[in-house]
């Protein structure tokens, strides 16, 4: 695969959509589908047909829109409408609407801030394109980055860049992420491992869920990237098996980059070859951990061992191994296309970039969102969330999952970043984020988290078990 042959594919695939005047974009990620989304797109495809709008109209199953409390949601991209709860029975209406842009339907205005105040990286792609069609990735510039890559620039040249960019590891603990490229790429030439660890666990994330559903060649790509730049040859994705559309749409995306040369032997047509697997967990909280994790993919019981030697030396099957969480690697491909400057260009000083949270509990806007680094806890629970319903007040949000804590209402104002979060007395986690009211009671909270690490240890460490 070439550059060439890259923006061939993707310039037939932009013309052939170009051919329909209008894009209904029916969101089939687990939330709305759970809403019966599948039905709905179905009964806007019987509708179109029968209305012999099928030269004019595409339907597209697309990712996660972000605002999941208000699915099934249903967007007509060419007259900028979004509809919320949609159900089977609105079809015909909403594609009698599409030529006079007046449909009797609940709207979702989009000039709110819950849409205006999020920057998108991650979630560039979310909700605008088919995830079981590697043709749309392509149109939106996939795989550009990593052709770009191994045609263009060295591994050092690649591990340089993320350096420079200052993105850190999206899993929680935010280690700079091109420190531990730095640190895999210098163990010489030798069996490397990539690991893409998707084992979500905390209780009410669902972020890199929503990325794999929607966006799975975007993590595929960063992988990718990764085992140039450091060196490896094999990847593997963990992910938990109660995700079954994340691991379908990561099949599917697999099969379809090795068919087109974007993953497999000879890369390119160069030396670089990378081919990955998919592993699934069984659901063990402690298999986030990246030893536990490696435990688990050798097969044994899924518990962590004691560091050094940390994964970057001695990891996989005793080989170095490079790990990092999905919204990391999903991060990867934008740096590589805009450089290192303008990633570092957003967020704070010690904090670049952006970061997707998973908002839920008592909250208007419940969904996925992604903002700059330094946004402050007011502006996401107030304002992008639509602040407490049911005249309710605001008494805490809790960050970081069973390890992080709960912010009061003193601390609204902090800004959301590692080291601010760190300050108060809880952490950035992986980004699931729980509002609670003045009817929440913090020692209910307290005691959930504490049966759910004593449930979920692996029995080895006293203040767990």
């Amino acid at each position: 695969m070439t550059i060439e042959e890259l923006r061939t594919i993707a310039e037939n695939e932009r013309q052939a959509q170009k051919k329909f005047q209008h894009h209904v974009c029916v969101c089939i990620a687990a939330g709305c589908l759970s809403s019966g989304a599948d039905q709905v797109r179905d009964a806007i495809k019987k509708e179109v047909a029968e209305a012999g709008m099928a030269g004019e109209v595409l339907v597209k199953s697309v990712g996660c829109m972000g605002l999941c409390s208000a699915g099934p949601l249903v967007s007509v991209e060419t007259e900028g409408q979004l509809f919320a709860n949609v159900t089977p029975e609105d079809a015909p209406e909403l594609v009698r609407s599409i030529d006079t842009g007046t449909a009797d339907l609940q709207r979702c205005p989009t000039e709110v801030p819950f849409f205006q105040r999020q920057q998108k990286i991650v979630l560039e792609n979310s909700g605008k394109i088919d995830p079981e069609r590697i043709e749309d990735y392509i149109s939106n510039d996939g795989y550009r980055a990593l052709v770009t890559a191994i045609t263009e620039m060295t591994p050092p040249e690649i591990v340089a860049l993320m350096v420079k960019s200052g993105l850190r590891g999206r899993g929680g603990a935010g280690y700079p992420t091109g420190l531990k490229w730095s640190t895999v790429s210098k163990t010489g030439e030798q069996t490397k491992y990539v690991i893409c660890n998707a084992d979500e666990g905390d209780p009410g994330a669902f972020m890199d869920r929503a990325v794999l559903e929607s966006d799975p060649h975007r993590v595929l790509e960063g992988m990718a990237i990764a085992a140039y730049a450091v060196g490896a040859q094999n990847g593997f994705i963990y992910v938990r098996a109660e995700y079954p559309l994340a691991v379908k749409h990561l099949k599917t995306a697999i099969k379809q980059a090795e068919r087109l040369g974007l993953l497999g032997n000879n890369i390119c047509n160069s030396r670089f070859s990378f081919h990955v697997d998919i592993r699934l967990g069984a659901g063990a909280f402690v298999c986030g951990e990246e030893t536990a994790l490696i435990a688990s993919i050798e097969g044994k019981r899924g518990a962590p061992r004691p560091r050094p030697p940390y994964p970057a030396q001695e990891g996989l099957w005793n080989c170095p191994t490079l790990i990092n969480n999905v919204e990391t690697f999903a991060n990867v491909a934008p740096i590589v296309r805009n450089g290192a400057a303008w990633f570092a260009s957003i967020g704070t000083e010690k904090s670049k970039g952006t970061k997707v949270f998973a908002l839920a509990g008592r909250v208007a806007n419940t969904g996925l969102i992604e903002v700059p680094m330094g946004i402050t806890l007011r502006e996401i629970i107030l304002e992008i969330g639509g602040g407490i319903p049911d005249g309710k007040h605001y008494k805490a949000v809790q960050t970081g999952g069973p390890s992080g804590g709960c912010i009061p209402e003193q601390h609204l104002d902090s800004p959301v970043d590692y080291e601010s979060l760190a300050r108060i007395g809880s952490i950035m986690g992986s980004g699931g984020m729980i509002v609670m009211d003045e009817t929440s009671c913090m020692v209910d909270v307290a005691k959930y988290f504490m049966e759910f690490c004593a449930s979920e240890s692996c029995g080895k460490c006293v203040p767990c078990r």
